[in-house]
């Protein structure tokens, strides 16, 4: 009998966690338009945090930088610190949160666990329990978050959770299992996905994997593509760059869909490689729900 990790029930769940969370922007305490804003987050929340910056920038809501939480320079002056954290417990992420408090910067935090540290740091917190996981892979929390701030900004995902849907049920092409070496590209606000993809295909399955912005690859990394390696792109490609892939012996994948939905078809071929390699994708290797570093 065939057993169904918590990993893949998580990645079926999302066209419905999206839903909920778009559902949410409504009433949810999010940067406003015109505030300067830090996003930050550790791991999958940093890549999160670069996607919703660029998409943030790119609506005309206002300058935002995305940091990871060890690297966020509190200097500047900002109107708004955003904290992304699954957990509410990560260390980098509180010890941020507490360098801000009483600085006069509004800090804001979207979290799946209320019972956590981080509710009593922040001034206001989305709290998205309905997208929590036990799997330490992080799936649908990361692809929520990003559903309830993209239609905080204004975007119509009816599309997203439509291609989401149509990525649960299609196969996972076997070459795709058995590949050696994945680079993963991305444009504006995908390059945040474009680095999420690479993280989970390594977290999940331990697979040689890279990201770029789609127009640095042929800058050097394109000098790894060949036979029996993937570039992968969300989004748009720039012209010409599938025949150069192709041109090198290697294995180019785009599809037109909305980029969120194609990282649920990277996160399920992980999953099938995991199993392929008798690895639990719920557990990978020398990982933690949470970071928790000791004082």
């Amino acid at each position: 009998m065939t057993v169904t990790s918590h990993t893949e029930t998580e990645i079926a769940s999302q066209p419905a966690c999206w839903s909920r969370a778009a559902e949410l922007a409504g009433t949810a305490t999010l940067p406003r338009p015109g505030e300067r804003v830090a996003v930050t987050g550790c791991g999958t929340s940093w890549f999160i945090a670069q996607a919703y910056a660029a998409l943030r920038e790119a609506a005309g809501h206002g300058e935002t930088d995305a940091f990871a939480a060890s690297e966020a320079p509190l200097g500047r002056s900002y109107d708004r610190v955003l904290a992304l954290t699954r957990s509410g417990t990560t260390t980098e992420v509180l010890d941020l949160l507490r360098r801000v408090g009483g600085t006069g910067i509004r800090t804001t935090v979207i979290t799946a666990d209320p019972d956590t540290p981080v509710m009593t740091l922040a001034d206001e917190a989305v709290v998205l329990d309905f997208a929590d996981e036990k799997s330490v892979v992080q799936t649908r929390f990361a692809t929520s978050q990003l559903a309830l701030l993209r239609t905080h900004l204004g975007e119509d995902l009816t599309r997203a959770i439509a291609d989401a849907r149509d990525a649960i049920t299609e196969p996972v092409p076997a070459e795709l299992v058995r590949a050696e070496q994945f680079s993963f590209l991305g444009r504006g606000w995908t390059c945040g996905l474009a680095q999420e993809a690479a993280l989970k295909m390594r977290e999940a399955s331990r697979a040689w994997t890279e990201a770029y912005p789609a127009m640095e690859y042929r800058h050097g990394p394109i000098s790894i593509a060949g036979p029996g390696r993937v570039t992968w792109m969300l989004g748009v490609a720039p012209d010409g760059l599938a025949d150069a892939v192709r041109k090198a012996g290697g294995t180019f994948v785009t599809r037109d869909a909305d980029p969120m939905a194609e990282l649920v078809r990277v996160q399920r071929a992980a999953v099938e490689r995991a199993h392929a390699q008798g690895l639990d994708p719920d557990q990978p290797l020398h990982l933690t729900r949470s970071v928790i570093l000791s004082p």
